[in-house]
């Protein structure tokens, strides 16, 4: 299945059909067997879900690409941006791509990594077919596979414990934001107990955020 969304939403509505994303999921839906079509069909519900601050919005090409290399089991060679501002190109396996709280992510194998990775493909420069085909696992669930393989390839590990219900935590949950931005905003109380990288840069932003209402007299 090409393109699945990781959480429930609104009914759908017909605005997607002119956008060129809707379009090549429309042409997905309609191509996969009739087994699985319903479920295929749910991922157009993404269109009309509620709104999400962090939201990142994938080129329509691009997604347009990566959704029809899916399809078809082609290989590609995927010219990917760091958020730091680096690039650098890999051929991958794309098995599937999953929307999750508003991120669309290229769930793949990595022949660079020789591993599986997760790409946000809003960060995904160019796609490029190439000659080879590919067979995704068997019995592949995008879904749990996307979260079990989120933070894998990262270069820091970390162990942040949130004093809240998981439901009640789940649309906060951004891990490829930096602390600034993310930890930050999260309106429960959070522990950090893993990382040294991750406790140093919460700990700099708490010293700033103090400084701020010091008393300047």
């Amino acid at each position: 299945m090409a393109v699945l969304s990781s959480q429930p939403t609104a009914a759908s509505t017909d605005a997607d059909t002119d956008d060129l994303i809707g379009t090549a999921l429309g042409k997905v839906v309609k191509a996969l067997p009739e087994s699985v079509g319903h479920q295929a069909a749910m991922l157009r519900e993404y269109a009309s879900a509620a709104a999400d601050p962090y939201a990142a919005h994938p080129d329509p090409a691009i997604t347009s690409e990566l959704v029809d290399a899916v399809a078809a089991r082609r290989r590609v060679s995927v010219t990917y941006g760091s958020e730091a501002g680096n690039e650098w190109e890999a051929e991958v396996d794309p098995w599937s791509i999953v929307i999750r709280y508003g991120r669309w992510y290229l769930l793949c194998h990595s022949h660079r990594a020789d591993a599986i990775r997760t790409y946000r493909v809003d960060r995904v420069r160019t796609v490029r077919p190439t000659e080879h085909g590919f067979e995704p696992p068997d019995n592949l669930d995008p879904v749990a596979v996307l979260e079990e393989n989120l933070g894998l390839g990262w270069e820091f590990s970390t162990r942040v414990v949130f004093d809240a219900p998981p439901t009640e935590v789940a649309p906060w949950i951004h891990p490829d934001m930096y602390a600034q931005e993310w930890l930050a905003g999260i309106p429960v109380a959070v522990r950090v107990d893993g990382g040294e990288e991750l406790r140093a840069a919460v700990a700099a932003l708490a010293a700033r955020f103090t400084a701020a209402v010091a008393d300047q007299r």
